[in-house]
């Protein structure tokens, strides 16, 4: 996708995408100028702002937020207190309910209640709708907790040090909600917790920016498979007995069409008119965004206003 080496030394460093065989090409270099700089003189770099590479921060503290949220649970939860035959006796009142009454190695279902789970009879007749917020930081145990942070990690680390943190603390907030407000239209009668709908909707807002960014990816088919697999094999894990997949489909499709509206990206014939050096002239005009990118923004933002 790189344009032929030019005489020039003024390139237009833009940050690779993905760390997985899909990326972007790493450098734009721009035709000769009219009065070309000696072949000896050094290369220039300058990192395009469309494609910087974030800092990130949010994400970890998602993560330890998280985790303090259980710690807080736990002792909340009291098992010695209120149950017998407690698990690891000896982290006293931090030690976790029986096997049979949860087998995540967590507290119990009134103790997650009290800490702010999904109940949809409290949302609707008692006007709790924070609810549907709080639910997305809570979680029904230590595996349960590993499994989110790590997905978490993994997943999102990436996107904010490409998107940085505004994008996408709001894309996983926002999937949060559109999870807790599908799991609540189909699952009435038990409570739900977990992180799993924001992290389907961070794995949805990665294919939707696949599919908007299409033109500037290197690997295309190959990165699309290999998300496919990864999303199809996430929602089979829904099938299991207490698994909550309403809130994982709710947070996909939130955030597949969020991706459109905050993951879009500017095409490379723009980045490299509007950053090359002084005395650079196209021959034609470059648009900042393809039509089939502004028709998908177009198309995402109804949806989500309307659904």
């Amino acid at each position: 996708m790189a344009a032929e080496p030019a005489s020039s030394g003024t390139q237009t460093r833009v940050n690779s995408r993905r760390s997985y065989n899909v990326v972007h090409p790493v450098d734009i270099e721009t035709p000769p100028l009219a009065s070309p700089a000696p072949a000896s003189s050094p290369d220039v770099y300058r990192e395009v702002k469309h494609f910087k590479k974030w800092v990130v921060w949010l994400i970890p503290v998602f993560v330890v937020a998280n985790v303090i949220m259980f710690i807080i649970t736990m002792y909340v939860n009291n098992c010695p207190k209120n149950s017998i035959n407690c698990i690891a006796t000896f982290l006293g009142r931090f030690s976790f309910q029986p096997f049979k009454e949860n087998p995540l190695l967590g507290p119990s279902s009134s103790a997650l209640q009290k800490m702010g789970a999904l109940d949809v009879n409290k949302v609707v007749h008692r006007h709790q709708g924070w609810l549907l917020i709080t639910c997305n930081w809570l979680h029904g145990g230590v595996f349960h907790l590993l499994a989110n942070m790590l997905s978490l990690l993994v997943i999102g680390y990436r996107l904010e040090q490409e998107f940085g943190f505004v994008r996408i603390g709001l894309l996983y907030v926002i999937s949060g909600l559109g999870g807790s407000l599908l799991s609540s239209l189909f699952i009435q009668t038990n409570i739900s917790v977990g992180a799993s709908g924001a992290l389907f909707g961070l794995l949805g807002a990665m294919l939707s920016e696949l599919i908007t960014n299409w033109t500037i990816y290197a690997s295309k088919f190959g990165a699309l498979f290999t998300l496919l697999i990864v999303i199809a094999i996430n929602l089979a894990v829904g099938i299991l007995p207490h698994v909550d997949n309403f809130a994982h489909i709710g947070g996909f499709l939130s955030g597949f069409f969020l991706g459109f509206v905050f993951l879009i990206r500017p095409q490379f014939g723009w980045v490299n008119q509007r950053y090359g050096p002084p005395g650079y002239a196209s021959s034609q005009a470059k648009s900042k965004f393809k039509t089939y990118q502004c028709i998908l923004w177009v198309l995402s933002v109804i949806i989500l206003i309307v659904g």
